[in-house]
């Protein structure tokens, strides 16, 4: 079987978790006799290395562009780098001809759109995985996100429409969310669509291997300190000015704590901001700015080794894949109160949960994984259990397999197959 993944941007300079989350699906449904071709979109940085190919997948690249007129070029970078809405003509050709089995989209949108009118024109079954949430997004993050579109024309909306893209959570076959807050909201939307809770997954022996001096070796600031870290794209939706300004307080009580901010900045400006932020507040020696690290790498997975605990400071994390990286390096977790988070830690048994209004939480959550050993391992080790049992590669990619074959079956028993072709010099003049 072949599957065809749809991405909205993949760039192995700028990783986040929905690449996380891609390779590891991509690793894991090889184990199940499903081959994958990545679709994504030509990006403007080079890179020696391409995870997804090294994970086993094809990588094929498509044209597109953003659909808005009157921004300028840093609004643009914003929304392909926070989630513009893009659109490409060619990816519709693109998988037509692509022999896939069953076509995946992990964006939504236009190019959920376009991947579900080319998998109705060969008759196979389509599926959409949430990555970022559909509903469950608050207001403020969804504000920050369109914030770029200011002062723009988005003339996209007519292309929009063509491929229907408002209709593609509900006209897809199957929709993957990985919590149950959003499949929730999504099956009083669509009572009648199959949604799917499907939870990302970790390579925990990997995270089992000692690399504490690969961490040192490249960041030697790091011996002697107490290190709070996070892994996270440098976004908005991810909170890190807030985290900054908590810092002051906690090297008053924690003298050697450090932050290490382990990702790439979507843009320059949130880059730059952060670092105004640090600055300001003279904790240049006390915040640690690493960059993008590679996906698994012998550093990455030291520093959270490293790390006294691993901290979660996000407005909106659907899933919170980190968390499973965190307990498998043997790190304890403390995160705010998202909807990802909760439906993974059960608090006070596998992590510490805090809500981001009652900043008394937070310090007091920082205090308990400093000072007390005996609650730090216990965390540490129901943590360490869960995830190794629950959120194994294999298995988990074995269910999204499963959901594959069932589709195809029932693609099958209809009679698709024969119905869509009639369709395809319609569809085709469309595009055209």
């Amino acid at each position: 079987m072949l599957a065809s993944h749809i991405l909205r941007k993949y760039d192995p300079a700028h990783w986040g978790g929905t690449e996380t989350a891609v390779q590891r699906l991509v690793q894991g449904l090889q184990h199940h006799g499903i081959s994958s071709m990545v679709h994504a979109p030509h990006c403007a940085t080079s890179s020696s290395s391409d995870p997804l190919s090294d994970a086993g997948a094809r990588v094929q690249r498509y044209k597109a562009f953003v659909p808005v007129a009157g921004i300028s070029a840093a609004q643009r970078e914003a929304l392909v780098s926070w989630g513009g809405n893009l659109f490409s003509f060619e990816l519709f050709w693109q998988l037509r001809s692509s022999g896939a089995d069953v076509m995946h989209s992990h964006a939504l949108n236009r190019i959920a759109g376009i991947s579900l009118m080319a998998a109705r024109s060969r008759g196979v079954p389509h599926a959409i995985t949430l990555h970022g949430g559909a509903l469950d997004i608050p207001e403020e993050v969804n504000a920050k996100l369109t914030a770029p579109l200011k002062g723009g024309f988005e003339w996209g909306k007519t292309l929009g429409a063509l491929v229907r893209s408002r209709h593609a959570l509900g006209k897809t076959d199957a929709i993957f969310t990985c919590n149950p807050k959003e499949a929730a909201l999504l099956q009083e939307k669509y009572p009648h669509q199959r949604i799917i809770v499907q939870p990302h997954s970790v390579p925990a022996a990997q995270y089992a291997v000692e690399h504490r001096a690969a961490a040192l070796q490249a960041f030697p600031q790091i011996a002697g300190r107490d290190l709070i870290v996070k892994v996270a794209r440098l976004d908005p939706a991810k909170n890190l000015p807030w985290l900054v300004r908590q810092m002051p307080a906690i090297k008053r009580r924690h003298p050697r704590a450090m932050l290490v901010l382990i990702g790439a900045g979507t843009t320059q400006s949130v880059v730059d901001e952060l670092r105004r932020e640090i600055s300001r507040l003279g904790l240049a020696n006390d915040v640690l700015l690493t960059g993008g690290l590679p996906s698994g790498s012998p550093e990455l997975i030291g520093l959270i080794q490293y790390a006294r605990l691993f901290v979660l400071s996000s407005t909106a994390e659907p899933f919170g894949i980190v968390i499973l990286e965190a307990w498998a390096a043997g790190t304890p977790v403390l995160s705010s109160r998202t909807s990802g988070a909760v439906s993974l830690i059960e608090h006070g048994r596998t992590g510490l949960l805090y809500d981001l209004d009652h900043t008394a939480d937070f310090h007091s959550g920082i205090d308990t994984l400093m000072m007390n050993n005996e609650v730090h391992l216990h965390l540490c080790a129901k943590a360490l259990e869960r995830v190794r049992k629950d959120f194994d590669v294999t298995s988990i990619a074995g269910r999204v397999a499963k959901v594959y074959a069932e589709l195809i079956e029932a693609k099958r028993m209809k009679g698709s197959t024969q119905s869509s072709s009639s369709q395809q010099p319609h569809l085709a003049a469309k595009l055209s």
